[in-house]
């Protein structure tokens, strides 16, 4: 493992130019808000519910999942606070409305055979940063930004399951669905850093103690090495969380990363928050230098050298991208590290968008620095993230608003306590882990058409 704290070169200068591709210069900023302008557009050329019958408002075709659409327009925030660049503000804003569900809390119905947790949690992280960010407010008879992501974290925090493992959130959010008697990190990991950006922006010192909470519970566990910080993929509930599916995925330690550096802010830099802000930074390192060429590149550890990657997978690097550029705001002792690595990785991302019919269109193995006719909406999303992340140092922080008046936010945090966790009576670990297959939630697609056009239709007529 390579510890990303012992990179500290200072860069002269990188710039990436194609015969036909983008152009990319990391230190200027005009370079880099032409190349993620670029970037941005072949990305939304995969999304169509602004341009058919409205029937997939909000949400990617086949094969992309729910989450990754709310991944992306989480990624359309950032675009519009790096860039200032409007374009695709309205588009953004009704997809984000679209999805939020009858409960205003990303609970939609049309998805019920496809939302986990972890699925919700990516729309509750573009709602927080729509509500810290500065992004223009819903309609007046649209819930706030942060409203919504209230209500999402009230419906996942009454589903913190004392009845195996001593506590923590089920992958999945409904019996029925493959996956349930699975206890994750991304899930857990999502659940934290919510808690965390709400006790930042709020001052509601009760999402604090259940950050913690959770944090303890997946140290405990062993989904968060207490050592050496490695994230893995999460454990069976049905045998106590006795044994790890050891799987290490970026997305997983980014979001238990960018949640520990906010809890530094939050604390005024404490001792424990720093020591584990660094820890999982050190960690991260596990996800650069595929080989000794490709110093400081990002890449999918479990996946890529294979070329194994499936869908979801190819825009894993978009969240470990996003996280690290914004724990530099949180914890700036980490941005020497951060940058260090995440300049080489956007030079090598820009390298790759060189192929297509435009000659712009991104690959997935940046390391190669050059495009490999692997593409998508990942591959898209990853580029753009660490691209327009550096641009982070010319932007303001996330804002906290702890006056902010929430609808039964206090009393329905409040009615839900931090629970004591009963102690454990797992089984002795066993040796062998079992990988959660992939794929294994349907879509739904027929009927979360339906549904979320007719969610729409009643937004815009005022019901």
């Amino acid at each position: 493992m390579r510890s990303s704290l012992r990179y500290f070169a200072v860069w002269a200068g990188i710039a990436v130019q194609l015969a036909t591709g983008i152009v990319l210069d990391v230190n200027n900023a005009a370079s880099v808000k032409n190349a993620t302008s670029i970037v941005a557009r072949d990305l939304l050329k995969y999304y169509t519910g602004n341009i058919t019958d409205g029937a997939t408002i909000g949400i990617l075709p086949g094969p992309y999942y729910w989450w990754e659409a709310g991944a992306m327009w989480g990624a359309m925030v950032d675009y519009y606070h790096f860039t200032n660049d409007a374009t695709y503000n309205n588009v953004t804003m009704q997809a984000l409305i679209s999805q939020m569900g009858p409960g205003n809390d990303y609970m939609m119905p049309a998805q019920m055979f496809d939302e986990g947790n972890d699925d919700q949690s990516f729309w509750g992280f573009s709602a927080m940063s729509a509500a810290e960010k500065g992004f223009p407010a819903p309609p007046s008879n649209i819930p706030s930004w942060i409203q919504l992501v209230t209500n999402l974290w009230n419906t996942q925090v009454v589903r913190w399951d004392l009845t195996s493992c001593g506590g923590g959130l089920k992958w999945q959010i409904f019996q029925s669905n493959a996956g349930y008697d699975y206890k994750n990190s991304v899930s857990n990991g999502a659940f934290f850093q919510l808690a965390a950006r709400l006790a930042r922006f709020t001052g509601n010192q009760t999402y604090v103690e259940w950050a913690e909470k959770s944090w303890d519970w997946s140290t405990r566990i062993g989904l968060v090495d207490p050592e050496n910080y490695n994230v893995y993929d999460g454990s069976d509930d049905t045998k106590n969380c006795s044994a790890l599916d050891h799987t290490q995925f970026s997305y997983s330690l980014a979001v238990y990363l960018y949640g520990a550096a906010v809890l530094y802010n939050y604390t005024n830099g404490s001792a424990i928050w720093e020591q584990r802000t660094t820890g999982l930074l050190n960690a991260a390192g596990s996800f650069f230098d595929p080989y000794p060429n490709a110093t400081n590149i990002m890449y999918e550890a479990s996946c890529e050298e294979t070329s194994t990657c499936n869908t979801d997978q190819q825009s894993f690097k978009a969240y470990l991208s996003r996280f690290m550029w914004a724990t530099t705001q949180m914890a700036p002792f980490t941005s020497s590290a951060v940058s260090t690595l995440l300049l080489s990785s956007a030079s090598g991302a820009a390298a790759s968008c060189s192929g297509g019919a435009d000659g712009t269109t991104c690959g997935s193995r940046w390391y190669t620095r050059s495009f490999d006719n692997n593409v998508g909406v990942g591959q898209q999303l990853a580029a753009l993230e660490v691209m327009q992340g550096l641009l982070i140092n010319s932007t303001s922080a996330p804002i906290t608003d702890p006056g902010v008046s929430l609808m039964d936010a206090a009393s329905t945090v409040t009615a839900v306590p931090v629970p004591t966790t009963p102690p454990m009576t797992a089984a002795a670990p066993d040796p062998t882990t079992t990988r959660k297959s992939e794929g294994v939630r349907g879509r739904g697609v027929v009927a979360g058409s339906i549904l979320s056009m007719g969610f729409v239709f009643g937004i815009a007529i005022g019901l």
